[in-house]
C-alpha cells in the first residue's frame, strides 16, 4: 500500500468494515430480549415480492409479530430497547453519549449495540449493520445473524460512500456476513441456503446506474455438526480451457474451478511481500530506494546481503531483548513459516540473489513493475503524476516492461509477470479519470510481455474491485485479476469471490491482504493476537475459495502485507522521521481498533530499531502460518495441493 495515496483517505472509510474486532469465544452481555424465534419466518410476517429482480421488497404485514420474533435492536422492533434495564442505565450513566462512529470498535460492544441500535441519524441499513456487528463482537451470533440478515431483507439497496468516493453496499456485505458466522458456528444449528445480491454496474464511482438483482435466500436449520463439505477432484473432471502453454500455465475445469500449474504439479500461492528497509532509511530524502537496495545492502561488510542471510531472532522476555539469536536470514525463516512465492512489485537488481531465494529455498518469484504508479516507470513529475495519455509516458512505461521481461524471462524462479500496483485509485496517476485509456494501455503492455515470454503468465494488480468490469472488457490479453483488498477479519466474503466470477471469469490472485500489529487500547501481546486472527480469516477465506474448493473455486493463492514493519511510511506531516516507530493512523478502515497503521504492517517486527538492520522479532501470525496456515503436514489433512 502507498503512504501517500493513504494519507489522503477520510474517516468514513469506516463504512468499509465488515468486521471491526475479533470474534469473541463467550457472549459479554445477554440481552433483555432477544426474540421468540432463532430462525426468523419472515414469511409469516410478510411478503416478498421481486425476488431475484430489481423490483425487490419485503411488505411487512405484521409488524408487531416480527418484533416479538427478531428481539430488541432489529428492525422493525423499536420498543424492546427503550425497555432493556441495562440500556437504561447506560443512558442514565451517560455511557451512550458522543459520536456514534466512536462506538464502532470501543472496548464495550454493549454499548456499541446500545448506541447504533438507538441511533435516529444514520440511515436503517447502515444503522441496522453496526449494531449487527457489535452483536457479533459480543459473541451473540445467534442474534448477529438476526441482525446481518434483517440487513438484507429490509434494506438491500442502501449504500454509503467511501473515502474514494464509491459506494459501499451494507447488503451483500451483511448477507456474506450471515454466510461466514453459520459456517464458523455449526452450534447455531443455521445454514443460509441461496441468497445473492448482485448489483451491475457497481465497479465504478456512480450508484446511479445501478441495477439490483436482489435474493435474500433462507436461513434454515441445519445439523450442529454438519459434514464439511468435500473437496472436488479437479482431475476427474474435463479441462475448459487453459490461459498459456508453458511450464507456469492456468487450467479452469468444467465446473468453473480454476489451477495454477507450474512445472505439471497444481500450486497455490502462499506469498508474502518483502522488502527489508532499514530503521532511519527513507525514499523520501534519497537514502533508500524501497524495490531495489535491500538486494544491496550489506551493513556490516561480510559480503552477505543483510536481511535474506543475515538477520537474527531476538530472545526477549517480558517485553526486553535479552539475547541474540544465532543469524539465519530472512530467507531461512520464510521457508520455514512456509511460503513459496515472493512478489517483487518492480524489477529487481540482484538476480544471483534472487536464483538462490529458489535454488536454497525454494521460494519463487511474482515479478512486478509499477506501470507508471508512484511515477515509476513513466517518469512523470510527482505532483502531476502519471498520464496514461502521453506517448511519451507510455512508451517509457512499456520499455520498462520490456526491459524487465528480457532480463528476467529465462530465470528459473520466475512464477508470472504483475503490472502495476492499485494503479485505479490514483496513486501518483491519472487512472481515475482515464481508466478506459489504462487499461487499454495495460493490455497492450500484456501483449508486449506475451510476444517476448510465452512461457508465464501476465496479471494486473488492481485496488480491490473498482473498474474490474472495464479490465475484463479491456484487459484480455490478462490471464490473472490481481486485487489487493483490506476488508476485514472475514475476509474477502463470498459476494467478492463471485463478483470477480461473473464480471471477468478468469482466476484471482489476492495480490495484498493484511492487518496493522498496532492497536491504541490494547498491548502488543493482545495486539498480536488479533492480527494473527485477523490473517487467519483472510486466509481461511482464500483456501476455501481455491479450485477443487467448496467455494467459487477462482482463487489461486494469496500475498501477505508484508514481511517486517516499515518505519517510513508515515507520520505527523510535514516530517516523516523514518527512526521513528510511527503509532498515527493513517485512515480508518476494517481493522483492529478501525485505523490503518501503515508502519505496523509486519508478521515481524524490528524490535526498537537499535538493531536494525538485523533484529527480528517474530509474531503470533508467524507461528499461525509455520505452524498450522501454510504448514505442509496441516495442507496435506485437509487435501490440498502442496
Amino acid at each position: 500500500m502507498s503512504r501517500d495515496f493513504h494519507q489522503s483517505l477520510a474517516k468514513f472509510l469506516c463504512a468499509l468494515l465488515l468486521s471491526g474486532a475479533p470474534l469473541a469465544a463467550e457472549e459479554s452481555f445477554h440481552l433483555n430480549d432477544p426474540g421468540l424465534e432463532s430462525i426468523v419466518n419472515y414469511p409469516k410476517y410478510g411478503d416478498f415480492n421481486g425476488v431475484g429482480t430489481s423490483d425487490y421488497h419485503y411488505y411487512i404485514k405484521d409488524r408487531e409479530g416480527l418484533s416479538r420474533a427478531v428481539g430488541e435492536g432489529i428492525y422493525p422492533n423499536v420498543t424492546g430497547l427503550l425497555k432493556d434495564p441495562a440500556f437504561q442505565k447506560m443512558q442514565y450513566e451517560k455511557k451512550l453519549e458522543g459520536n456514534v462512529w466512536d462506538f464502532v470498535t470501543a472496548d464495550d460492544p454493549q454499548a456499541g449495540f446500545y448506541k447504533w441500535a438507538s441511533n435516529h441519524d444514520e440511515q436503517g441499513g447502515l444503522k441496522q449493520f453496526y449494531a449487527a456487528m457489535q452483536l457479533e463482537r459480543a459473541g451473540l451470533y445467534e442474534q448477529a445473524v438476526k441482525a446481518y440478515y434483517a440487513v438484507v431483507v429490509n434494506f438491500p439497496k442502501v449504500h454509503a460512500n467511501t473515502s474514494w468516493k464509491t459506494p459501499w453496499y451494507v447488503g451483500p456485505t451483511s448477507l456474506d456476513s450471515v454466510a461466514y458466522l453459520t459456517r464458523q458456528h455449526p452450534e447455531l444449528k443455521m445454514r443460509l441456503e441461496g441468497g445473492r445480491i448482485r448489483i451491475r454496474n457497481r465497479f465504478d464511482d456512480d450508484p446511479r446506474n445501478d441495477v439490483f438483482e436482489i435474493n435474500p435466500g433462507h436461513i434454515v436449520s441445519a445439523s450442529e455438526h454438519p459434514a464439511p463439505p468435500e473437496r472436488v477432484n479437479l482431475n476427474s473432471l474435463s479441462i475448459q480451457r487453459q490461459l498459456g502453454h508453458g511450464p507456469v500455465h492456468l487450467t479452469q475445469y468444467a465446473n468453473g474451478h480454476w489451477q495454477l500449474f507450474v512445472d505439471k504439479a497444481p500450486y497455490v500461492i502462499r506469498g508474502i511481500t518483502y522488502s527489508a528497509t532499514p530503521i532511519g532509511k527513507t525514499p523520501d530524502d534519497g537514502s533508500w530506494v524501497v524495490h531495489r537496495d535491500w538486494m544491496l545492502s550489506d551493513v556490516n561488510k561480510n559480503g552477505k546481503i543483510d536481511g535474506p542471510y543475515d538477520s537474527w531472532v531476538g530472545q526477549y522476555k517480558d517485553g526486553k531483548l535479552i539475547g541474540k539469536g544465532p543469524a539465519v536470514g530472512d530467507f531461512r525463516l520464510l521457508k520455514e513459516m512456509g511460503v513459496n512465492t515472493i512478489r517483487l512489485y518492480h524489477h529487481g537488481y540482484n538476480k544471483a540473489l534472487l536464483k538462490d531465494l529458489y535454488q536454497t529455498y525454494g521460494i519463487r518469484v511474482i515479478m512486478g513493475d509499477f506501470f507508471g504508479a508512484y511515477t515509476i516507470g513513466s517518469d512523470a513529475d510527482w505532483n502531476t503524476g502519471t498520464d496514461y495519455r502521453d506517448p511519451e509516458q507510455q512508451k517509457r512505461m512499456l520499455e520498462s516492461v520490456r526491459q524487465m521481461v528480457e532480463e528476467y524471462k529465462n530465470e528459473p524462479y520466475i512464477l508470472f509477470w504483475v503490472l502495476g500496483n492499485e494503479n485505479n485509485y490514483g496513486n501518483a496517476n491519472n487512472c481515475r479519470e482515464v481508466p478506459d485509456v489504462y487499461y487499454a494501455f495495460l493490455n497492450k503492455a500484456a501483449q508486449l510481455i506475451k510476444s517476448l515470454d510465452p512461457n508465464h503468465p501476465v496479471a494486473l494488480s488492481n485496488g480491490d474491485l473498482l473498474f474490474i468490469d472495464k479490465a475484463a472488457k479491456l484487459c484480455p490479453d490478462v490471464d490473472i485479476f490481481g486485487a489487493n483488498s483490506y476488508r476485514g477479519s472475514h475476509g474477502m466474503g463470498d459476494s467478492y469471490w463471485q463478483d470477480v466470477q461473473d464480471e471477468w471469469a478468469k482466476p484471482i490472485l489476492i495480490s495484498e491482504f493484511g492487518c496493522p500489529a498496532y492497536h491504541r487500547h490494547k498491548s502488543p501481546q493482545e495486539t498480536e493476537k488479533l492480527q494473527a486472527e485477523y490473517l487467519r480469516g483472510n486466509w481461511d477465506d482464500i483456501e476455501r475459495n481455491l479450485g477443487g474448493g467448496p467455494g467459487v473455486g477462482n482463487a489461486i493463492g494469496g500475498v501477505l502485507f508484508e514481511w517486517m514493519d516499515e518505519w517510513w511510511k508515515a507520520g505527523s506531516p510535514p516530517t516523516f522521521d523514518p527512526a521513528v516507530h510511527d503509532t498515527v493512523g493513517q485512515f480508518a478502515g476494517p481493522f483492529p481498533d478501525g485505523w490503518s497503521y501503515e508502519e505496523w504492517y509486519g508478521i515481524v517486527s524490528q524490535g526498537d530499531g537499535k538493531n536494525s538492520p538485523f533484529e527480528r522479532q517474530l509474531r503470533q501470525a508467524y507461528f499461525v502460518f509455520k505452524d498450522e496456515l501454510w504448514n505442509p503436514r496441516e495442507w496435506k489433512k485437509r487435501g490440498l495441493p502442496q
